[in-house]
Formats: C-alpha cells, sequence, structure tokens
C-alpha cells in the first residue's frame, strides 16, 4: 500500500511537534480515588455582582462614554441619602464600573470569607489603589450569597504620556481581593441519600470496574456497583458516614490505559501522540513543494527630448521548484518510537507530519483516533 503526501504551506508562525516517546507503554502508576474520581453533588458555585470601585488617581472611567457609571453613582448616593439635582452631569475621573466574579465552595456557610476577582467593565485605564464598595454576589438562581467589598490588590501596572502613547504591564484594569467577601447564605446541598454517587473525571470502564473491585476489597462485597463508565455508587455503612469517605478516597487504584488518540492543533501545527498509537504496515512518499514570489518594479524614461513621460510597470516573477519524494515505510505494530524515527529520518516539517497522520487515518493505517481542534 502506498500512499502520496503533497505537502502543505507551512504557516508564518513557528510550528512545534510535541510527541511522548517510549518503545512500549509505561506502566499506570497507582492512584487515589480521590484524584480519579469526585462525590456528586460536592462542587462549588460561580458568583458575580456588579459595583463600583472608588479612589481612583484620575485613571478611572471616562462618564461620557460609560453613562452607567454615572446612573450606578446616582443610584447609591440616593440610597445614602444624597441627591444629586436633576440635569446634572457629574464628571468622575476616580469612579469605575467594575464586574465581580467569585466560587462559594462546596459546604461553605455563613459568616466565611471568600477570595473575589474584579474587572473593570469600562474604560478604566486602571484600577491600582482603587476600593471595592460594598456589592451583592449572587447565584444562578438569582439569590444573593455573599456580600464583597475591600481593597484590590492589582498586580498590573500602566503608564501614559500626553500625546497618547501608553505602556502598560500585565492587565492594570483587573485585581483581586483576598478574602474580599463574607459568605451570607450557605448553598443548597443535595438531598441525604442512602448510597453514595462516584463520578469519574474521565470515563473510562477499566477505571470504574478497578474502583469497585477496590472498594469492595476493603469494605466487604457488594459495597460499590458501577452504574457506567462515569458513575459509581457505593452505600456506606451505617454511622460515621465522613470517616467512611474518608477512608474510601485515600484507597489506589491503577487506572485504566487511555485510548490511542492523536491529537492536531492545525492553527499552529502542534502535533500530540498517546503512547498507545500504532500504526499497519504502510507506505508513505514524501516530497517538498516550494513557492517563490519576487516582486519588482521596471521604470521606463522617454529619450532626452521625447514628449513622453516616466511609466513605473510592477514585476512579478514566480518559481516554483519541488524535491525529489522519498518514501519511508512503516511495518506492522509500529510504536510510538518507530514512527517518530521514521518521520524524523526524512526531515519532515509539523505541517507534514500533520499531513502524513491525515492520510494514514484515511487509508485506515492509523491505529488511534485524530482529533483535529
Amino acid at each position: 500500500m502506498q500512499t502520496s503526501i503533497a505537502t502543505r504551506l507551512l504557516p508564518a508562525l513557528a510550528c512545534v511537534l510535541a510527541l511522548v516517546l517510549g518503545s512500549a507503554p509505561a506502566p499506570a502508576q497507582a492512584e487515589r480515588i480521590k484524584d480519579l474520581a469526585q462525590v456528586a453533588g460536592v462542587r462549588g458555585n460561580p458568583l458575580v455582582g456588579y459595583g463600583l470601585v472608588v479612589g481612583l488617581d484620575g485613571s478611572g472611567d471616562r462618564t461620557s462614554q460609560t453613562p452607567f457609571t454615572v446612573q450606578s453613582l446616582k443610584t447609591m448616593l440616593d440610597q445614602l441619602g444624597v441627591t444629586i439635582p436633576p440635569g446634572v452631569n457629574p464628571q468622575l475621573k476616580n469612579v469605575a464600573a467594575v464586574a465581580i466574579q467569585a466560587e462559594l465552595p462546596p459546604f461553605a456557610k455563613p459568616g466565611q470569607t471568600i477570595d473575589i476577582t474584579v474587572s473593570s467593565i469600562g474604560n478604566a485605564g486602571s484600577l491600582r489603589g482603587g476600593s471595592l464598595l460594598m456589592a451583592p454576589l449572587k447565584g444562578a438562581d438569582g439569590q444573593v450569597y455573599a456580600i464583597a467589598q475591600g481593597t484590590l490588590v492589582v498586580s498590573g501596572f500602566g503608564a501614559s504620556g500626553r500625546d497618547g502613547s501608553r505602556i502598560s504591564t500585565n492587565a492594570p484594569n483587573g485585581g483581586s481581593i483576598p478574602n474580599g467577601a463574607i459568605v451570607e447564605r450557605a448553598a443548597p446541598g443535595a438531598a441525604a441519600s442512602d448510597v453514595v454517587t462516584l463520578n469519574l473525571r474521565q470515563s473510562d470502564f477499566t477505571t470504574a470496574a478497578r474502583i469497585v473491585g477496590a472498594i469492595d476489597s476493603a469494605f466487604g462485597p457488594g459495597r460499590a456497583r458501577a452504574l457506567d463508565g462515569v458513575t459509581i455508587e457505593v452505600t456506606p455503612p451505617a454511622g460515621d458516614r465522613v470517616g467512611f469517605l474518608a477512608r474510601l478516597e485515600s484507597l489506589d487504584v491503577t487506572p485504566g490505559t487511555a485510548a490511542a488518540k492523536v491529537i492536531v492543533n492545525a492553527r499552529t501545527g502542534t502535533v500530540v501522540m498517546g503512547g498507545e498509537v500504532s500504526v499497519l504496515p504502510a507506505a508513505v512518499s514524501h516530497g517538498s513543494l516550494t513557492v517563490s514570489v519576487t516582486e519588482s518594479v521596471q521604470v521606463s524614461q522617454p529619450g532626452a527630448f521625447g514628449r513622453g513621460g516616466t511609466v513605473v510597470a510592477p514585476q512579478s516573477a514566480l518559481e516554483v521548484s519541488q524535491d525529489g519524494g522519498r518514501m519511508f515505510l512503516f511495518e506492522g505494530g509500529s510504536s510510538l518510537e518507530s514512527i517518530v524515527r521514521a518521520v524524523n529520518a526524512v526531515g519532515a516539517a509539523p505541517g507534514d507530519i500533520v499531513a502524513i497522520l491525515e492520510a494514514l487515518k484515511r487509508a485506515g493505517a492509523l491505529r488511534a483516533e485524530l482529533e483535529v481542534i
């Protein structure tokens, strides 16, 4: 079987070939159940809010372009008993409208503090030195779960000149407030059940079966059962449910071997191959195509006493060259190391390797899932 591969023009960006080498797959290492699965219902909950950052050194929103900043300030002042006369539009420089993000950890209780991230949603140049005024943080159900307030920590820095030139390091229009929000309401928990459900982080029937075997060996037969490649139901003994889960999470299990897969990033030319990748017998012809375009300008001038004018005419020279094709052989059951050695022997570039892999997959010789991202 012979497959002819026409190479592609490589992108301007540099291409990187990332390969996981090894003539034989390395033995899988035992991992804790805590690292392979998580208890259903034990998760964080995202929170979002809107607020105002004050105390900026003239780097706040330009209120003529962000009217919602002035509207928010008027509403806040009105709630505090300060009324701005109608028709007055304050020109603020030290205030910025911001979006607030946080995650409510599982089992968080009222009174505990959580970290928050603050990002400008207007045209503020920098939030350095600003303080966030009290703002509610809501969950997906619209309920308030935390109250945020505090002084921002901004790692970015920016400076600008009067001529419009500007330089910045990192992102000065965003920052964080450690322990910047106080939990006001606990997230609703899952209903109590007689079983504990474990969800694997990656679907794998082999890993699910091995986890069931490890739990039954440690706590007695019939204690766990796998519903599918992700879900495992465990029946805890009566009594200390937390202690049982703590011992269960610490059990070591050797996960199943990952499926053979080749990941190709079509934009950067990056190719990542798993250790289980192999090919059937195949011969591949590899060539090199080069296209060169040269632009020049030819100037034509009339004689000394001629009445004509000078004419500038562009000229283009197009040259195409192709080196002689070379052929290399993949033997049956070739390992990943053999594939890499055969491809490198002919000096194939990452862009060429992508084309070779796609052709091998179409020919049925590549024994792996080819995923293009």
